[in-house]
């Protein structure tokens, strides 16, 4: 379900995808509604990238339908690695997928320093991966993605790796960015905690099969307000998403 109104701006219909030597995934329903973020979180093996993939086209399904934006190249997608090219700097790495969609390269290096200076890296523009620290380098990828300006930003555990202070950080981040800007989101995380944090809906995938077998609705507005990690709505709703993981890889077993 979405809570925005108004036609969807991705979703999954009836997905199965289907992987030789293994069992299917799916079929599996999902539906993101405009400015809506969505948390999907699940077992190792549930599903969780591929729906992310299938979502932004990077893989198909076999059955069943997807769907996009209605506009091209208005998907970003921010990966688990930053996956910068190390000998470019900071805005070069940013402008690529816009020179490669054929925006001019001024133009697409005016709108990488925007998204740069709005991941708060303004003053590390001309800065190579390896002068960056982890979160940093995930700030440009994060920047790189909404250099496209996109309906639908996609991110695949892109924190895993990092500490967590900088976890929290790029969270808030994250919800400044939304706040600003029109677009839904959908973020993977295995991380009960940062998922009802960041997301209104969280939808939790039986490590079975792939199938959604919870969709719960987040207590409070977005972006959080001070202190709201602490709030017992907020801690309620964390206790309810972890019971229902438990129930999902119980199905498994």
């Amino acid at each position: 379900m979405a809570d925005e109104g108004g036609a969807a701006v991705a979703g999954l219909s009836n997905v199965r995808v289907d992987y030789p030597g293994r069992a299917s995934l799916g079929p599996l329903d999902l539906t993101v509604g405009p400015r809506e973020i969505v948390a999907i979180v699940g077992a190792s093996g549930a599903g969780k990238s591929t729906a992310l993939r299938l979502l932004a086209g990077l893989e198909h399904p076999a059955a069943g339908t997807v769907i996009r934006p209605a506009e091209p190249g208005r998907t970003g997608f921010v990966f688990q690695n930053p996956t910068l090219m190390p000998w470019a700097d900071a805005r070069a790495n940013v402008a690529l997928p816009l020179e490669l969609s054929g925006v001019p390269a001024v133009e697409a290096r005016r709108r990488a320093d925007d998204s740069l200076a709005a991941t708060g890296l303004g003053d590390r523009i001309t800065a190579r991966p390896r002068q960056l620290s982890g979160g940093m380098a995930m700030r440009v990828s994060l920047a790189r993605a909404l250099a496209v300006e996109p309906d639908l930003l996609l991110l695949d555990e892109p924190f895993a790796a990092l500490d967590s202070i900088t976890r929290r950080g790029l969270i808030e981040d994250l919800h400044r960015l939304w706040a600003a800007r029109p677009m839904a989101m959908v973020f993977v995380t295995h991380d009960v905690e940062e998922a009802a944090y960041l997301a209104g809906r969280v939808v939790v995938l039986s490590r079975a099969d792939g199938r959604a077998v919870a969709d719960i609705a987040m207590p409070g507005a977005l972006p959080r307000p001070e202190g709201w990690r602490n709030d017992p709505a907020h801690r309620e709703a964390v206790e309810a998403v972890a019971e229902a993981l438990a129930r999902s890889m119980e199905l498994a077993s």
